[in-house]
């Protein structure tokens, strides 16, 4: 009969490095050494990000109202720049300051379907002639884009941003820089360029495609398993 095998003791360390991953055992994996887990839920909340997500929401949302109300092009240009610029900014200061948290993800992916339907709703107005692509990157953004940045929290990951250890071609699709710039700020400028309503109805379209892919795919990671896809 084969001894069991010896388990470490308290002080010797555990080596983790060739740990496989496995669903509900994934390690925070934040590059900076975030550690989603070990702050209390106070200082979750009242960190400067958070108060930058909150400013620009406050913003974005009051210059939108006000652009709906006179339909001015001027206020909802002024909205869609905090919105986006506010954006960055609480981001960045998360990482710069390491005070990236899940309380602050979910904000910032609340805050974020609060500036743009508003913001888009005015666009609507503005630009009738544009409402069915629109309608259906609200539908697409508000449902679809939500439910899959919300999945981060089956797992022990800080944010959307570091999907990758769960599933890279999920990230890769979504989150990295370039597919943010094409998930929100592409349609809007295409919507206000473009002659026709097909060409944006094409990128909402293609869009839409990738988050159900997306969904899809997740829904599936918890019987696969995540991986470095």
């Amino acid at each position: 009969m084969s001894a069991a095998p010896r388990k470490p003791t308290q002080s010797e360390p555990r080596d983790e490095t060739h740990r496989p991953l496995h669903i509900g055992d994934v390690e925070p994996a934040d590059p900076t050494g975030t550690q989603p887990h070990s702050a209390s839920f106070g200082s979750e909340i009242y960190t400067i990000p958070n108060l930058v997500t909150a400013v620009r929401t406050i913003a974005a949302v009051s210059l939108a109202a006000a652009a709906l109300v006179h339909r001015s092009v001027p206020l909802v240009a002024a909205a869609f720049a905090i919105y986006w610029i506010g954006d960055m900014l609480d981001g960045l200061a998360a990482r710069i300051l390491r005070q990236e948290t899940r309380f602050g993800a979910v904000l910032d992916i609340l805050s974020d379907r609060a500036c743009c339907s508003l913001c888009v709703a005015v666009v609507i107005v503005l630009r009738p002639d544009m409402a069915f692509p629109l309608a259906l990157f609200l539908l697409q953004f508000m449902v679809l884009d939500c439910q899959l940045s919300l999945s981060f929290l089956r797992w022990p990951i800080v944010s959307p941003n570091y999907f990758y250890v769960v599933h890279r071609a999920v990230y890769l699709w979504n989150w990295s820089p370039p597919a943010k710039a094409v998930n929100t700020s592409a349609l809007v400028v295409l919507v206000l360029l473009a002659p026709s309503p097909l060409y944006p109805l094409a990128l909402a379209l293609a869009v839409t495609a990738v988050k159900v892919i997306s969904l899809v795919t997740v829904s599936r990671l918890r019987e696969a398993g995540p991986h470095f896809a």
